[in-house]
């Protein structure tokens, strides 16, 4: 490759980097590859799910503490680069937020393409994450558009024709879908109830929509598990230091139960052989 090897990762909100990929990310960053974080909305209208924090002072001022948990997980993890769409998060269908025009998911779909592929084109990526076309297991509508226009962007950055004052076009050569594995959901359930501890993965969770069948990628991220809590652990109002979801078992005992991250290998510019065991293979 003539340019720097650079993974650009695109997420919904605040805290989404820490629980999607950031052991992968720092193990790319580890190896000397460039890392973007790019985050949609600002998180306004995140639950505070840590009972030590959850009190006035903090509500009143939720989008600016967000705003800081990110840049500490963001740091912990190892992007170099932190962009922000600068979107107001849109809630859930249900929510009165959810039809504000100035939200993600009201946006013009053309204008946050733009806004993508202005830095797609300056960072000249070779491999982009976003999230799966099929969002059974969680639809929340600022998931759902970032999935559209990380696609999108994925095909306009490359097309001179479309935004000719964003930049010089560029080829993502890899575009991935992130995937919360049943695999790993069953190991650690299983391992759980070996080690005697009460495991948060009751029947109704064991059934939930899976995507196994997808997944083309499968990348060793145990040296790094490390970093997905730490990074966790910074998004102080989203975590629960308590949560068996996130920390039910010991950190070198999760780091050995399922010590890989899973992805959906949508599309690439350049020959693969499936499955693969790098989300950079055939470019390096």
């Amino acid at each position: 490759m003539s340019e720097p090897l650079r993974l650009l990762s695109v997420h919904a909100h605040p805290d989404d980097e820490a629980s999607k990929g950031a052991a992968l990310v720092a193990r790319y960053v580890s190896e000397g590859i460039g890392a973007t974080l790019v985050c949609c909305t600002g998180g306004e209208l995140g639950e505070i799910l840590n009972p030590a924090l959850d009190h006035d002072h903090v509500r009143e001022r939720l989008a600016e503490v967000r705003a800081a948990e990110l840049d500490r997980s963001a740091s912990i993890i190892g992007y170099d680069r932190v962009e922000r769409l600068g979107y107001l998060d849109s809630g859930m269908p249900d929510m009165v937020e959810n039809a504000d025009p100035a939200n993600f998911w009201n946006a013009p779909i053309d204008e946050a393409t733009e806004r993508l592929v202005r830095i797609v084109r300056r960072d000249r990526p070779q491999v982009l994450l976003t999230y799966s076309d099929d969002q059974g297991g969680y639809p929340h509508p600022d998931h759902l558009r970032t999935h559209d226009i990380s696609v999108l962007a994925f095909e306009r950055a490359a097309d001179p024709g479309w935004y000719p004052d964003a930049g010089d076009p560029h080829a993502v050569a890899k575009l991935y879908y992130v995937v919360w594995s049943k695999a790993r959901v069953l190991a650690t359930h299983d391992k759980m109830l070996e080690l005697g501890l009460e495991s948060p993965y009751d029947e109704e969770w064991l059934a939930r929509f899976t995507q196994d069948h997808r997944i083309t990628s499968r990348v060793f991220i145990g040296d790094w598990w490390h970093v997905r809590d730490d990074a966790l652990l910074a998004h102080a109002t989203q975590v629960d230091p308590a949560s068996a979801f996130w920390f039910g078992l010991p950190p070198e005992v999760a780091a050995r139960v399922y010590p890989w991250d899973e992805y959906i290998l949508a599309a690439s510019r350049v020959p693969v052989s499936l499955p693969e065991d790098d989300l950079f293979a055939g470019l390096r």
